[in-house]
């Protein structure tokens, strides 16, 4: 585990370097990478959730792309679209902004659902099909999708399929008082991000990615986690529960915590800190529960105290 721990805490301390004070909001953010899974990032404009996307970036050395959604924008302007060459008089496939190993999907809910959709086959098969011929996306690649939870006016919401195939949902929110002082004082001559260099290689990267995987997860921890979605399915307040994609995100999250601190086992306090982000956001609160103001992270801070945390045993070689 010292390559995923190293790795973690190079890109970590990179990425501080333009965003301040948000330490856990950026381990997430490393974790989803690590996790080869997406993320959305559902916070108010000015916080700084581009240049999180693009201080990560530029720290692994991977290809970047912006993708600024409208509503008159097309499918093909995601993905690609085939053009017709007059010299070789066949058919060349464009690629779009979606080819890249990180794609940042700014205000993804100001497209249409027929433009979202576009994003559906790329996030979940990591491939593209435009007429009839399949391409494959680049590795690793993550989406980083962002959008404004205030401004509802000319948006789109995003459908419950394709929300689930976020691993997770942060929320930066606004620094502290002597944090906004500290962005003032490292932008006074120059933006931080025009200092950011690579520190660690894709090929490492990937190399941690697969060393998650050896990550020992004990029986009763996953049926812990089962325990927990399986409580949000059956909660009065909710319409509909968690999935077990939702269940997978929140096993495969728990493996690369424990990594990034260094262990090679996960503990149930690895998965009660990793439920909300993981979980909330595939929960739809019913409508009689939305006017008392219950939100979907109080109800997975419900499951989790009403769900029995599984005690130690020794591991059997």
């Amino acid at each position: 585990m010292e390559i995923v721990q190293s790795i973690g805490n190079r890109v970590a301390e990179n990425v501080r370097r333009v965003i301040v004070g948000k330490d856990d909001e950026v381990r997430l953010t490393l974790l989803g990478m690590l996790c080869d899974g997406h993320l959305l990032i559902e916070d108010v404009p000015g916080v700084g959730k581009t240049m999180l996307a693009r201080a990560l970036a530029l720290s692994v050395g991977s290809s970047f792309r912006r993708i600024q959604f409208t509503p008159d924008m097309l499918p093909t302007d995601v993905t690609g679209v085939n053009i017709y060459n007059q010299k070789t008089q066949e058919f060349e496939f464009r690629q779009g902004p979606i080819f890249a190993q990180l794609v940042l999907t700014d205000e993804i809910n100001r497209a249409t659902p027929k433009t979202q959709s576009a994003l559906l086959e790329a996030m979940e098969e990591r491939q593209v099909t435009v007429d009839g011929i399949t391409h494959e996306m680049p590795k690793p690649f993550l989406v980083l999708a962002t959008q404004n939870p205030i401004e509802y006016e000319g948006t789109f919401p995003l459908p419950e399929a394709q929300v689930d195939r976020f691993m997770m949902r942060i929320h930066l929110g606004y620094p502290t008082k002597q944090n906004e002082v500290d962005i003032l004082n490292r932008q006074s001559d120059h933006h931080p991000i025009q200092d950011i260099q690579q520190v660690v290689s894709v090929a490492e990267l990937m190399q941690a990615q697969r060393a998650i995987r050896a990550v020992y997860v004990d029986d009763l921890v996953k049926s812990y986690i089962v325990d927990i979605v399986t409580t949000t399915r059956d909660h009065p307040d909710i319409y509909l529960g968690a999935s077990p994609r939702g269940s997978l995100a929140l096993f495969n999250t728990t493996r690369a915590w424990a990594a990034l601190n260094g262990r090679d086992f996960v503990l149930p306090d690895d998965v009660k800190y990793l439920a909300e982000p993981t979980l909330a956001h595939r929960l739809i609160v019913s409508p009689s529960a939305r006017i008392k103001n219950v939100t979907a992270r109080q109800v997975v801070e419900d499951a989790l105290r009403h769900t029995p945390v599984p005690g130690a045993r020794a591991k059997v070689r």
